[in-house]
C-alpha cells in the first residue's frame, strides 16, 4: 500500500540538506537543466545572506512519502511587497514536485495554511523569493534556460493547475533574437535610420560603460533601476543591501559594451544591461551536491575561459524614467546595445522577462525581428477562512 504525503517544516541541517539539493533528484535526467553553484544557491536559500529576508518571513518545507522526499516549497511574507503596493498577500516558492497530484497538493496546502495563519487572504507564486530573481513558472519554450531564469519541469502546470482555485495572476514573456533574425531584409539597416532621427528630434545621446569608469556607471545604474522599474506589476524596489549584491553577482559576467545609458538634454533617462549566460559553462561544469565546489570552480574556468562556451547574453535591465517613454528612448537603446554585442562572442541573446501587459516594449522588440518563445505564469488564490 502506498504511504501518505506528510508534509514537514525544515528545522534541522539535515533537512536542509534535504531541500537543499531536491532539485538534483527531479532534473538529475534532464539534458536541459543547469544547475547553478552550490554557493549560489546557499545564498539564495540563506536567510542570514539573502537581504530579501530582512523583510520577509516564512519557512522552507519538504514533503515525503514515507522516508523519501517527494516535493519542497517555501511559504513567505514579503512585507516590503504589501507596503509597496498596499495588498495583503502571501507567496510560493522553490516548488518542487515529484509528477504526483497528491504530492502538490499537499504542498500548495501547506503554504496556503501558512499564509492563511499569518492573517493574509491571497498566495501568489511561484516566486523565489522577488522579482529581482526566479520568477514564475515555465509553461512553454522548455529548451535550456539562461541564468537567473526558472526552469521546471513540464507537468508542474498540470499539477498546480488542477488544484482547485489556482487562476493565472500574470503571465512574463522572454523574446529570442539572433543577428540572422535581425539582419534578415535589411531590417537592421532600415532601423538605423530611425534610431538616428529619434536620437536628433529628442535630443537623446547614448553613453556607453567604459573599464576606467565602470565604478560610475554601476552606481548611476543603481540610481536609475528603482525609478525605472518602480510602477511594473509586482516590482519592490531595491534595498542598497539588494542592490549591491545585484551588481556584485552580475558585475564579473557585464563588460563595457553591454551597459549603455540613454541621456536627453545631458540628463540620463534610461539604461539597457546585458550579460553574459553563464549557463553555458555551468551546463558544461555541471555542479553538484557532493563535489567540492573548488573542483566544479575549477571546470567553469576551464569551459569559460579556455574553451569559451560562453555564446549568448542575457539582456535583464531595460528600462526608461516614466516621464520620457513613448519616445522611442528604449528603441535607441537596444539598437545600440545591439550594435555593440555583435562585434563580441554573443551570438544570440535573451530579452525578458516582459510583462505580458507591457505590449509598448513587446512591440519594441517585435520590431527588431525578435520573436516570443518563452512563458512564465504566476498564479493566485484566493484564500478561505
Amino acid at each position: 500500500m502506498t504511504q501518505p504525503v506528510t508534509v514537514r517544516k525544515v528545522e534541522t541541517k539535515t533537512d536542509y540538506g534535504v531541500f537543499f539539493a531536491f532539485p538534483w533528484r527531479i532534473y538529475g535526467d534532464d539534458p536541459n537543466w543547469v544547475p547553478i553553484l552550490k554557493s549560489m544557491r546557499h545564498e539564495l536559500l540563506s536567510k542570514t545572506h539573502n537581504a530579501a529576508w530582512e523583510y520577509m518571513e516564512g519557512d522552507y518545507f519538504i514533503a515525503w512519502r514515507g522516508d523519501e522526499p517527494v516535493g519542497t516549497i517555501a511559504a513567505y511574507i514579503n512585507h516590503r511587497h504589501n507596503d509597496h503596493w498596499g495588498v495583503r498577500v502571501g507567496w510560493f516558492g522553490a516548488f518542487e514536485s515529484i509528477d504526483d497530484p497528491e504530492v502538490a497538493a499537499a504542498l500548495l496546502k501547506t503554504a496556503e495554511d501558512y499564509v492563511r495563519a499569518k492573517g493574509y487572504p491571497t498566495l501568489l507564486g511561484p516566486q523565489t523569493f522577488t522579482t529581482h530573481e526566479e520568477v514564475g513558472l515555465l509553461i512553454d519554450g522548455f529548451e535550456q534556460p539562461l541564468m537567473l531564469m526558472p526552469y521546471h519541469r513540464a507537468y508542474y502546470q498540470r499539477l498546480i493547475e488542477g488544484l482547485p482555485g489556482y487562476a493565472k495572476s500574470m503571465d512574463v514573456k522572454s523574446y529570442y533574437y539572433d543577428w540572422d533574425m535581425v539582419d534578415r531584409d535589411g531590417l537592421f539597416d532600415r532601423l538605423k535610420k530611425v534610431v538616428d532621427w529619434r536620437m536628433k528630434k529628442g535630443n537623446i545621446t547614448i553613453k556607453m560603460a567604459s573599464k576606467k569608469t565602470l565604478k560610475q556607471d554601476f552606481e548611476l545604474l543603481k540610481e536609475l533601476y528603482n525609478q525605472c522599474w518602480d510602477a511594473n506589476w509586482g516590482f519592490v524596489p531595491l534595498t542598497d543591501r539588494e542592490r549591491d549584491a545585484m551588481i556584485n553577482s552580475l558585475g564579473v559576467l557585464v563588460e563595457p559594451e553591454m551597459l549603455h545609458f540613454a541621456y536627453v538634454d545631458g540628463q540620463p533617462v534610461g539604461l539597457v544591461l546585458a550579460v553574459g549566460d553563464i549557463n553555458q559553462v555551468f551546463k558544461h561544469a555541471y555542479p553538484r551536491p557532493n563535489e567540492p565546489e573548488l573542483v566544479t570552480l575549477a571546470k567553469v574556468i576551464w569551459h569559460w575561459k579556455v574553451r569559451n562556451k560562453m555564446t549568448r547574453a542575457r539582456v535583464p535591465m531595460l528600462g526608461v524614467l516614466p516621464e520620457h517613454r513613448n519616445k522611442g528612448i528604449d528603441l535607441v537603446l537596444i539598437y545600440h546595445l545591439m550594435t555593440e554585442l555583435r562585434k563580441t562572442y554573443v551570438k544570440a541573446a535573451d530579452s525578458g522577462w516582459i510583462l505580458e501587459t507591457n505590449q509598448d516594449m513587446a512591440g519594441t522588440l517585435l520590431s527588431f525581428g525578435m520573436r516570443e518563445y518563452r512563458t512564465y505564469r504566476i498564479y493566485e488564490k484566493t484564500l478561505g477562512g
